[in-house]
């Protein structure tokens, strides 16, 4: 089959996965919204965490947070085992799996108070898995958010315009640090002026535009990867204390059009190509990479299911959801565009940039290649800037467009990130009874502090980040296992059917815990005791939560028997 072919059958199942699996059973069969249920937005509205919000702005928030690196990077190193085993995951894991994930996590946050994943698993399971799950996501976020700023802060550093690194786009930073300005503006008018809300995105988004051209004509230069750094992780502080109308809804939003412009620009681009297939369809035994049962599942974090979107989903939406139907759209149409970002990297790296199978194999000879963070993301840019690039754009421009929208979502994952860090944190300060935690520029700080431990540390000559970023995948899949096993459990006291989630979570975490455990023997062999013992930690505290949840089972079992 074509690629064309093949993605127009993948845009028709999305469509009807939503409309009939989303929409109509999982909302009214399984989780029985209620159009008319109170939010925690309206019961507990503060105007800085809790504000209601209009599903498309929130649509726009929650996807651009959620549409970080992850789904470019993963599948663009999953295609060396072939085309169809990542398009396979990269859909199908989305629509079974991924999307059902992120929208029973807000479902269930909102019936919570609004609460994240780990103290709804207090209620859920039982009081000791709140501080076992708080744990595990302090640990996901600040490494995920540390590598974030890392790639970030290599994009954005360039000597001068005349030694511009294949791997820096500096034409980026000028757009970027502009859009936060604009955004902040359209937030006091909108939210402090009452001006019409559409007039102001759609005049924010002519500011964007003209912000990114001259951004393409006057790279900023000269300045290191380590000063971005810390631009980065002072941005990050500032947009976790401020009001979220202020900066995080309106950025995110505005962040979403531009890239709901470059995947209708890709596609549109794509299709015009109509490019063959440069990679196999199958390819299972790459040199020097792991097997492709289970690591297909957990190299490809966050393009298919990722326990960080569930934390988004429970952090920062779920306070600002209008109403329980609006659910559906937000949280699995959101996970949908995620999956489409997904299939552009994996048509990108397979169809796109390589002109032959030759080239193909001469990017992906070996798994060595294959994980090098900054060189897939070149791929990435260079695959769909060659698509736009049909439109008649310049290449040059193309790629750097592309190189905006990248860094513009990574951004958004930082921002939204470090706010989850300090959810996090305020929470573990009322599990342990530390009251300074709850004050929010304190839990800020040390969110940030733990993100710049992870940017700036080093082990083994190499920032603390990417020497543990072969943990990323693992952790993150089991916390999505985890939110599965707490939905399943919520819905098995309810006496829903619960075969929609559990199967889910059982894939997930059995194959996420195969690939912890092979890889911690690897680490153990190659003497790389960080890795292993961080892994082993991590591994234990899962194993932790799933006797807890038996216990549970057993003890609600009984309940339904009497």
């Amino acid at each position: 089959m074509s690629p064309v072919v093949m993605t127009i059958v993948v845009l028709c199942l999305y469509l009807l996965f939503f409309r009939f699996y989303a929409n109509g059973f999982l909302a009214r069969k399984i989780f029985d919204l209620n159009g008319a249920a109170i939010t925690p937005a309206h019961s507990q509205r503060d105007e800085v965490d809790y504000v209601p919000t209009n599903k498309y702005i929130l649509f726009g928030h929650h996807f651009a947070s959620i549409a970080g690196l992850a789904p470019m990077l993963g599948p663009a190193i999953a295609v060396i085992w072939g085309w169809v085993p990542a398009l396979c995951w990269v859909v199908f894991g989305t629509l079974l799996v991924g999307a059902v994930h992120d929208f029973s996590a807000l479902v269930l946050s909102i019936r919570h108070k609004g609460h994240s994943m780990g103290t709804i698993a207090r209620d859920v399971i039982s009081p000791r898995t709140r501080l076992l799950f708080l744990l595990v996501i302090f640990f996901l976020v600040a490494l995920a958010m540390g590598v974030f700023v890392l790639v970030i802060s290599g994009l954005f550093a360039a000597p001068d315009a005349a030694h511009i690194p294949a791997t820096a786009h500096p034409e980026a930073v000028f757009p970027t640090y502009s859009l936060m300005l604009i955004a902040m503006v359209i937030g006091f008018f909108v939210y402090k002026k009452n001006m019409p809300l559409w007039p102001m995105i759609a005049l924010g988004f002519v500011l964007m535009m003209v912000t990114t051209a001259i951004g393409l004509d006057m790279p900023v230069t000269g300045l290191s990867a380590g000063f971005w750094t810390w631009s980065l992780l002072i941005y990050a502080f500032i947009a976790s204390v401020l009001p979220v109308w202020l900066l995080l809804q309106p950025r995110d939003f505005l962040n979403s059009l531009l890239l709901y412009l470059a995947l209708f620009s890709m596609l549109a681009g794509f299709f015009i190509l109509s490019p063959d297939w440069a990679a196999p369809a199958i390819n299972p035994h790459p040199v020097g990479a792991p097997p492709m049962l289970p690591f297909l599942f957990i190299v490809i974090a966050c393009g298919a299911v990722s326990g960080f979107h569930g934390l988004v989903a429970s952090g920062t939406t779920s306070k600002q959801l209008d109403k329980e139907t609006d659910a559906p759209f937000v949280g699995y149409v959101g996970m949908i565009g995620e999956s489409l970002l997904a299939l552009l990297a994996v048509l990108a790296t397979t169809a796109g940039a390589f002109s032959s199978r030759a080239d193909w194999e001469s990017f992906y000879g070996s798994w060595d290649k294959a994980v090098g963070l900054h060189q897939k993301l070149g791929v990435f840019i260079q695959g769909n800037a060659n698509f736009i690039h049909q439109l008649g754009v310049p290449l040059d421009y193309a790629a750097a467009f592309i190189s905006v929208v990248v860094v513009g979502f990574a951004m958004t994952s930082v921002d939204t990130g470090a706010r989850l860090l300090r959810f996090n944190l305020e929470e573990i300060g009322h599990t342990i009874g530390v009251k300074a935690l709850g004050n929010r520029y304190v839990a800020t700080f040390l969110a940030v502090a733990a993100i710049g431990f992870f940017a700036f540390f080093k082990v083994d000559g190499k920032p603390a980040g990417l020497f543990l970023w072969t943990l990323f995948g693992t952790t993150n899949q089991i916390l999505a296992g985890l939110t599965l096993l707490t939905v399943t459990i919520y819905l098995y006291r309810k006496k829903k059917p619960i075969l929609y989630t559990l199967l889910p979570m059982l894939l997930v975490l059995g194959a996420t815990v195969a690939g912890m455990v092979m890889g911690i023997i690897e680490a153990v062999e190659k003497a790389q005791w960080a890795v292993a013992s961080v892994g082993a930690a991590i591994f234990l505290l899962a194993f932790w939560v799933l006797v807890e949840a038996l216990l549970v089972v057993r003890h609600v079992r009984a309940e339904h028997q009497q």
